[in-house]
């Protein structure tokens, strides 16, 4: 994260805090007991541990004394994450073991049976819910996001405070439901599906084969700054150089259709490769929760085989600790502003890790724009509503009363700086509080902001004649081209809430007209890095208009 780390780092170094035992006998949450019998748990790989775990059910206290009326058994156990393995308190990744230390399913908590499993431990998050959250919001989607239980954790008898037991991104019919890819299936339908691939760093569990997308994001600066597809399944060491070669062209081909003339094309362009709605799906629940690392990090894609579907998805959604106003940096923290914007946002400049091109492309398609339009009004009159949004945090805030009390208690940190909060609220009800009005305000904002951006552009229609910008995306200047010669053209820029940034008369356009982009507006205001539309005029009329990305 480049600067960001540094200031986490420098976060973790002044950072002094006096930890106390919490004496746990009984909670309202599950209680989970691991013991790894004198070990420490390492970043990887897995070490041997026994799991107990309390869960009497609903309205039911728990005693730490037992029944272990839900799990009693072995597991694997590491430290998992990347910044977040700094905090003195971890996440961990799970195995389910049999007694002879092998992989096994189970259920765990009512959640259906598999082998690996998540302790999520939210730390800067001082909510506690953002994930929780979250993975709710993307289930109201209609798309699978991981089932979540909250628990209490004891460590080795040490009190490690509030935790999320959650499912881990796999492919399973109760997960991402994809069909089985043995290394053996090398041709025709069987070599179509399935696979799960990702965007995310080269770190932890992140370190298996891939390729780099031929395009470059817009607005890098970097030499080796390219966008990495990673095998998350099949790993890479299962994965054939059949398999490897079908996924890696199957996704550059949508990339190719996406960045053609004819990419809104339904037969030949990109919406043939890509299930339009999931990316309009994913697009909402990182733009409502304004994730700094939405698009570009924790980022899943699937594909299943040609014969039941064979269109790329996007998801399922993952990480979104630093999301809804908890982050001071890369503007985390504001209601305002679309994080599609990311890689044209000049604090962001420093950072490796930028956004493929497809979401300012897909903002050139009208189909997108309508579809997520139309999209996000449903939703906010249902599942997205202000006020079935906020009934869920406090319901949720509820449950925790009891058990955040002696999280807080264990971790004292409600008064200090936890990197990279951007609030500071002292007790966990204003911690609730600001998630709350920060999100209405999001909310609010992006009503606003998605009906604009969608009806500011009932000139696309328009067929003739023919209109070229080039290049697009541009820097500082771009080339107008037509088909036919123009007697009296008139050329408009508008930002996305329609108000005139440029105007000019040209003598004349017809085959390669030369437009300066200037660095100040008609009102001494400098032009940002955004998403502009050039609007052409003759005799009055307005005969063509394209959107135009500046970086």
């Amino acid at each position: 994260m480049g600067k960001a780390v540094c200031i986490f780092l420098l976060s973790i170094f002044f950072l002094r805090t006096s930890y106390s035992q919490v004496n746990l006998t009984s909670s309202n949450l599950p209680i989970v007991l691991i013991d790894t019998h004198g070990q420490e748990i390492p970043n990887e790989p897995k070490i041997p541990a026994t799991m107990r775990i309390v869960d009497n059910g609903a309205g039911q206290r728990n005693e730490i004394t037992g029944p272990y009326n839900d799990y009693d058994g072995n597991i694997g156990i590491e430290i998992r994450g990347s910044s977040s393995t700094m905090f003195e308190k971890k996440s961990y990744g799970l195995e389910i073991w049999d007694d002879n230390l092998n992989d096994t399913i189970a259920s765990i908590l009512g959640m259906p049976e598999e082998e690996d499993w998540v302790l999520h431990g939210p730390y800067s998050d001082k909510s506690l819910m953002r994930n929780v959250l979250t993975f709710k919001l993307g289930r109201d989607l209609g798309r699978y996001a991981s089932r979540t239980r909250f628990v209490e954790l004891i460590l080795n008898n040490d009190y490690r405070g509030v935790y999320v037991f959650m499912e881990k991104i796999k492919r399973d019919r109760y997960r991402v439901d994809i069909a089985d890819l043995s290394p053996e299936e090398n041709t025709g339908d069987d070599l179509t599906g399935g696979y799960i691939i990702k965007l995310d760093k080269f770190d932890g569990s992140n370190t298996g084969g891939g390729w780099a997308s031929p395009y470059r994001p817009p607005g890098y600066s970097k030499p080796d700054q390219q966008i990495y597809f990673q095998f998350d399944y099949p790993k890479s060491r299962n994965i054939s150089p059949a398999q490897e070669k079908y996924i890696e062209d199957y996704v550059t081909a949508f990339e190719d259709a996406l960045q053609q003339k004819s990419s809104s094309d339904p037969v030949n362009g990109y919406k043939s490769f890509i299930n339009l709605e999931s990316f309009v799906d994913f697009a909402i629940i990182n733009e409502l929760s304004r994730n700094v690392d939405g698009y570009r990090l924790s980022t899943f894609l699937h594909k299943d085989k040609d014969s039941k579907d064979g269109k790329l998805y996007i998801g399922p959604i993952w990480d979104f600790n630093l999301a809804f106003g908890n982050a001071d940096y890369y503007n985390g923290s504001d209601t305002e502003g679309w994080g599609w914007n990311f890689n044209f946002n000049p604090a962001t400049n420093d950072d490796f890790w930028l956004i493929p091109f497809w979401w300012q492309r897909f903002q050139t398609d009208p189909e997108y724009m309508d579809l997520l339009k139309n999209r996000w009004q449903a939703l906010r009159s249902g599942p997205y509503s202000t006020e079935t949004i906020l009934s869920f945090i406090d319901s949720t805030a509820a449950v925790l009363e009891e058990s955040q009390a002696r999280n807080f208690d264990r971790f004292p940190i409600l008064s200090q700086y936890v990197w990279p909060n951007a609030y500071i609220g002292g007790s966990y009800n204003n911690e609730i509080e600001y998630l709350k009005d920060w999100i209405v305000e999001r909310l609010n904002w992006l009503d606003q902001a998605i009906d604009n951006t969608v009806t500011v552009l009932p000139e696309q229609k328009l067929n003739p004649p023919s209109i070229k910008i080039i290049p697009n995306p541009f820097s500082d200047e771009l080339y107008l081209q037509l088909s036919d010669k123009l007697s009296d053209p008139e050329i408009i820029i508008h930002n996305i809430l329609g108000e005139k940034i440029i105007e000019l008369q040209p003598e004349h356009i017809s085959e390669r007209e030369k437009i300066y982009w200037n660095t100040f507006d008609r009102t001494g205001k400098r032009i940002l890095p955004g998403i502009y539309i050039l609007v052409l005029k003759n005799n009055g009329h307005v005969i063509a208009s394209e959107k135009i990305i500046k970086y």
